[in-house]
C-alpha cells in the first residue's frame, strides 16, 4: 500500500512539471507570436511585450529547474523516470533560449524601426521563415505532450526547410547591399533577425530530438535522418 502511495504521489508530480513545461513552451510561443508582429507591423509596442514575457519565462525556467531537482533528489528515480526528468530539463532550456531568441528579435526589430530603413528592406521573406519556426515550435510541444516519435521524425524533416529559407534569405540579403550600401546597416539588423529565427527552429529540432531519445532510448544528435527514421520506425 506504501509503495503505491507512493508511485501514485511521484506520478502527480511528474504530471504537475510536465504541465509547467507546457506553459513555459506556451508563453515562449507567445513571445514568438509578438515578435513576428512586431516584425510583421514594425511595432515598438509589440516589441515591448515581448521583453515583458521574457522576465516572466526567465522566472519560470529557474522554478522548473528547481522542481525537477527536488524530485530527483527525493525521489531518486532510475531507467525511465530518470531519462523523463532529464528530458523535462534539457525541454525547459531550450525553451528559455528561444525566449532569448524571441527577444533578441524585438531588439533587433527596435533598431530597425529606429534607423529609419524598415520598409525598404525584403523583411516579407523572414516573416514567412518566422512563421514557419512558431509553427515548429507548437507542433514540437504537441508531440512532447503526447511522446509522438513520427511527429518529432516530421519536425527534423521541417528544420532542414527554415534552413534552407535562412540560406536564401542571407543570398538575398547580400545582394541588397550590394546594390544599395546605405542599406548595409538595416540589412545587418535582419541578417541577425533572421539568424535568430533560425535558432529558434534548432531548439524545436532539439525537444524533438529529446522526443525520440525519451521513447526510445536512442540519443539521435547529429545522424542523418535516414539513420533516425530507420530507427524508431
Amino acid at each position: 500500500m506504501t509503495d503505491k502511495h507512493l508511485s501514485t504521489q511521484f506520478d502527480s508530480e511528474l504530471n504537475q512539471v510536465s504541465a509547467r513545461v507546457m506553459e513555459l513552451g506556451g508563453l515562449v510561443e507567445s513571445q514568438i507570436r509578438q515578435a513576428i508582429a512586431a516584425l510583421s507591423q514594425f511595432s515598438l509596442e509589440a516589441a515591448e511585450r515581448v521583453e515583458f514575457i521574457e522576465n516572466r519565462v526567465n522566472q519560470m525556467e529557474v522554478e522548473i529547474d528547481h522542481e525537477l531537482i527536488t524530485i530527483i533528489a527525493r525521489r531518486q528515480p532510475t531507467a525511465r523516470d530518470l531519462r523523463l526528468l532529464m528530458a523535462f530539463s534539457k525541454a525547459t532550456a531550450n525553451l528559455e533560449r528561444m525566449g532569448d531568441e524571441a527577444s533578441r528579435m524585438a531588439r533587433m526589430v527596435r533598431s530597425i524601426i529606429e534607423s529609419g530603413a524598415a520598409r525598404s528592406l525584403p523583411s516579407s521573406d523572414l516573416r514567412m521563415a518566422a512563421d514557419l519556426a512558431s509553427g515548429l515550435l507548437r507542433k514540437a510541444l504537441d508531440a512532447f505532450a503526447r511522446l509522438d516519435t513520427r511527429a518529432a521524425l516530421a519536425i527534423l524533416k521541417e528544420d532542414d526547410l527554415i534552413d534552407r529559407e535562412f540560406d536564401g534569405f542571407v543570398r538575398k540579403l547580400i545582394t541588397y547591399m550590394m546594390e544599395d550600401p546605405r542599406t548595409i546597416s538595416a540589412s545587418l539588423d535582419l541578417l541577425f533577425l533572421a539568424k535568430a529565427i533560425e535558432r529558434i527552429g534548432d531548439h524545436s529540432k532539439n525537444i524533438a530530438e529529446l522526443i525520440i531519445y525519451l521513447v526510445a532510448g536512442k540519443d539521435v544528435r547529429h545522424q542523418a535522418l535516414e539513420n533516425i527514421e530507420s530507427a524508431i520506425l
